[in-house]
C-alpha cells in the first residue's frame, strides 16, 4: 500500500452533497476551499452523499489543485440508478436535500464494485482514487457482500485504479471481519471509536494493531451529542435520540473537561488519535466557521491530566 501522508484533520464531504440541508455550489465551494486553507489535503466522499452530488463537486473543486497534493477516497456498495417513482420529490429518507431522480441499489458484485468506482470517477473527473472503501457491508447478508466485494476492490487494486482498499462502517461486526480478512489496508471505523462509545477498542483496534491496517476515525461526535459543551437530552446520538445512559456519561466527561478547561469537543477530535493504529480523524461541515472551528479545535492544547481524569473516572479504558 501506498504510505499517505495524512494531516491529523481530514474532510468528509457529506455536507456538499447537501445533508441535511442544501447548500449552493458557491457555498459548497468556499467550504471546500476553507478545508484546503487550514491544511485539510485528504477527502472523502461515496456515491451515497447526495446521490452523487458531493462527488461531483468535490471533484470540480480538486481540479483547482495539484493532483500530487490530495488524497481522496470514495466508497462503493450502492450503484446510482434512474428512480422514475422520485420525480418532485426530494432524498429525504436519507437527509440529503437533493431531488431523487436517483436511487441507491446495494451491489457488492465484482462487477457491480467495478461499475461504481468507473461511474464516481465519472463523477469526479479523476483516472484514479487513492483509496476505495467497501460502504456499509453490513446492509444485507454480510457475508455474501464480503466474500464478493473484498475480491472486488483487492483486484481494482491490483489494476492500479485504487493505490489502497478498505471498509467503511458503523458495525464493529462488519469492520472485525474486513480486519480478518486480510486484504484490506485501512479501516473506516464510524461512531465506533469515540470519546462516547469504545465498542472498536474490544477487537477491532487490536486486529488492527496486529495486522498493520491504518484506521481512520469519522462521526467522532456521533452525529452532535459531543460537539457541544453541555450535552442535553434532545442533542442528536448516531442520527437518533441519546440513551439516557450514554448522555450521563458524556455529561460525566463534559464536566470533567470543564475543569481542566478544554472544549468537550476539542477532546472527542483529539482523542482516538492517541491510538498509534488511527491515521487521521474525518470529520464535516458545510459552514466556513465550523471547518475553521474543527482545525483550532485539532490544535487545541490538552493536559495528559485529562486524560488520565476520564481514565481514572472509567470514562475511557485507561
Amino acid at each position: 500500500m501506498t504510505e499517505f501522508a495524512f494531516a491529523p484533520l481530514s474532510y468528509g464531504a457529506a455536507n456538499v452533497g447537501n445533508l441535511y440541508r442544501a447548500l449552493t455550489d458557491e457555498d459548497a465551494r468556499e467550504a471546500l476551499e476553507t478545508a484546503w486553507s487550514v491544511g485539510v489535503r485528504y477527502f472523502d466522499t461515496a456515491p451515497h452523499y447526495g446521490l452523487g452530488l458531493s462527488e461531483k463537486r468535490l471533484g470540480t473543486f480538486l481540479a483547482t489543485k495539484p493532483r500530487d497534493q490530495f488524497i481522496i477516497s470514495t466508497k462503493v456498495g450502492r450503484l446510482l440508478r434512474p428512480n422514475p417513482d422520485g420525480a418532485g420529490l426530494l432524498d429525504d429518507e436519507h437527509d440529503f436535500a437533493v431531488p431523487a431522480d436517483l436511487k441507491r441499489v446495494r451491489d457488492f458484485s465484482v462487477d457491480g464494485i467495478r461499475r461504481s468506482l468507473e461511474e464516481s470517477l465519472e463523477r469526479l473527473g479523476l483516472d484514479s482514487v487513492d483509496i476505495l472503501y467497501l460502504h456499509d457491508p453490513e446492509l444485507g447478508d454480510l457475508g455474501i457482500n464480503l466474500a464478493t466485494g473484498i475480491p472486488g476492490l483487492v483486484k481494482l487494486r491490483e489494476d492500479g485504479l485504487v493505490s489502497a482498499v478498505g471498509m467503511g462502517s458503523m458495525s464493529t461486526e462488519a469492520l472485525l471481519a474486513g480486519a480478518r480478512s486480510g486484504a484490506l489496508d485501512l479501516l473506516m471505523v464510524a461512531g465506533r471509536f469515540t470519546l462516547a462509545e469504545q465498542s472498536a477498542l474490544a477487537e477491532v483496534v487490536p486486529e488492527c494493531r496486529e495486522r498493520g491496517i491504518d484506521i481512520v476515525t469519522a462521526a467522532v461526535f456521533n452525529s452532535g451529542l459531543l460537539a457541544c459543551a453541555s450535552p442535553a437530552a434532545d442533542s442528536r446520538y448516531d442520527y437518533g435520540t441519546v440513551p439516557a445512559d450514554v448522555l450521563a456519561r458524556v455529561s460525566a466527561i463534559a464536566a470533567i473537561c470543564a475543569e481542566f478547561d478544554v472544549e468537550l469537543a476539542s477532546a472527542a477530535l483529539q482523542y482516538t488519535l492517541r491510538e498509534p493504529s488511527v491515521r487521521t480523524v474525518v470529520v464535516g461541515g458545510g459552514r466556513p466557521e465550523q471547518i475553521r472551528q474543527n482545525a483550532d479545535r485539532m490544535r487545541a492544547p490538552i493536559p495528559e491530566e485529562l486524560w488520565a481524569a476520564l481514565a481514572a473516572g472509567g470514562l475511557i479504558p485507561s
